[in-house]
């Protein structure tokens, strides 16, 4: 008998490792042209004289640190609860690197092609790409995984255990040395310890037990969602929503996206925002909605207002042991027909109150809702007709000084996001290592002038910066 199965065999099931029902939410709602995935594109200064090899034995190092890289999504049995999390036992790192070389010119659109290329079911949810031939030596790292995997603070901490960290316990080191001078460890001393995977009556048995344990904390649900429904507009003392504003740039959008960057330094908004006694994201929330209604106007459709889904974590930080998505949203409708300094203040009034509120309040009723359309098969057509929100804007803060891949330092790290549905422009802002980043994510053939947009947003910020004074 194969020795990897009598080990799986006799391993013992500890319990089993479900998606939350906002990670179901994900995954019923991924039903458009282009996957929902989430993606980061890591610039390694130098990366040119690391070998193929020494970039595999990185990830298989980061593997070893992060055990849901190695695990498969599988579908439980009628009756038996939501999918979980197991073991992949035919694991191979090789079906999760691809290595590239890619002129500078070409590198945004690969990066695209990554993150809306759909990731295969038949094992865990990631993959990564290599690209090597940039100019000044550089090279870059792809990261793709679907958005079920984790949420944008949990791909922050998936993403800082790729990079360098303090040396491995001695016990751990090998004395090989691999290509360009970089170390290389023995990846089985840090080997995660493996489960088979649950029976049936496992899984029965973990549904029996999630039930009981939910009765208990009955009383304690039904005020969030009370509360999350209150954020999203619905019941009693909330304000009543209104249908957001029909822009050329809502339009259902296929399977490519185009991806533009913005940046700034981030001591400059934040000093701006000091003196203006605002945020970085509220700051960033109004330049965006004010390039995206410039835009319109351009296109002969100008608005009063734009209605922006924020997301508000219900974490303050995420761990590689602690992933998923514990993330709700909130709709902000930002009039756009003021001067900037008007509509700052009204975000800024906005979010404020938001930060009074419960966090991530909406998954619960929102993801319900989802969920039901989902499962009704009409969810796609919900979202590519959808008057709720014009787009989305996702903003994490990442660390303050910049990370290290194989020795090399990482200068800059491009977040990526997939959004279905009728947005055919989302923004992704990450601020990394002083410099404040905005990724313009746009399909093509509903915002054919993504660079431009990009250009708008970085004259609304510098505007916005200056005007603080």
């Amino acid at each position: 008998m194969d020795v990897d199965v009598l080990y799986r065999r006799s391993s013992v099931v500890d319990g089993v490792d479900r998606i939350s029902p906002n990670d179901l939410t994900t995954l019923v709602t991924d039903r458009g042209p282009a996957p929902m995935n989430i993606g980061a594109v890591l610039l390694v200064e130098g990366g040119a004289d690391l070998e193929p090899s020494v970039v595999k034995a990185a990830l298989e190092r980061w593997v070893a640190a992060v055990p849901r890289l190695r695990h498969r999504l599988r579908s439980a049995p009628a009756g038996c609860g939501r999918p979980y999390w197991s073991d992949d036992e035919a694991f191979d790192i090789s079906r999760h690197l691809g290595v590239l070389h890619v002129a500078d010119a070409s590198l945004w659109s690969e990066a695209a092609g990554q993150v809306c290329r759909p990731l295969p079911r038949d094992r865990p949810l990631w993959r990564a790409c290599w690209c090597a031939g940039l100019d000044g030596d550089r090279a870059a790292l792809v990261v793709v995984a679907h958005h079920v995997l984790a949420d944008g603070l949990g791909g922050l901490a998936v993403l800082g255990a790729l990079t360098d960290g303090p040396p491995p316990a001695p016990a751990a080191r090998s004395r090989e040395v691999g290509a360009a001078g970089a170390e290389s460890y023995d990846v089985n001393a840090a080997a995660p310890r493996r489960t088979r995977i649950p029976s049936r009556r496992d899984l029965a048995a973990d549904v029996w037990r999630a039930r009981l344990r939910a009765f208990t904390t009955l009383r304690t649900r039904a005020r969030a969602a009370r509360s999350g429904a209150h954020d999203l507009g619905v019941g009693a003392g909330a304000t009543r929503p209104r249908l957001c504003p029909r822009t050329p740039f809502n339009r259902p959008t296929g399977p490519s996206r185009r991806i533009c960057t913005v940046e700034a330094p981030l001591s400059d908004v934040l000093a701006a925002g000091h003196r203006l006694g605002v945020t970085v994201n509220d700051i960033v929330l109004t330049a965006v909605t004010q390039a995206l209604a410039r835009a319109a106007r351009d296109r002969g459709h100008p608005v009063e207002s734009l209605v922006v889904s924020v997301p508000f974590s219900g974490r303050a930080t995420a761990t590689t042991e602690r992933l998923g998505n514990e993330t709700g949203v909130v709709p902000f409708r930002i009039p756009v027909d003021v001067p900037a300094d008007a509509a700052l203040r009204a975000v800024a009034a906005r979010s404020r109150e938001q930060r009074s509120r419960p966090r991530a309040a909406s998954a619960a009723p929102l993801g319900l809702a989802f969920r039901v359309l989902g499962r009704l098969g009409i969810f796609r057509w919900f979202v590519d007709h959808q008057r709720l929100v014009n787009t989305f804007v996702t903003n994490v803060r990442g660390p303050g000084e910049p990370w290290r891949f194989c020795g090399h330092v990482v200068s800059r790290v491009v977040p990526v996001a997939v959004t279905p549905g009728n947005t055919g422009a989302t923004f992704d802002v990450l601020s990394y290592a002083g410099t404040l980043g905005i990724t313009v994510v746009s399909d093509p053939n509903v915002v054919p002038g993504g660079d431009l947009l990009a250009a708008q947003v970085v004259q609304e910020l510098s505007a916005l910066v200056a005007s603080s004074g």
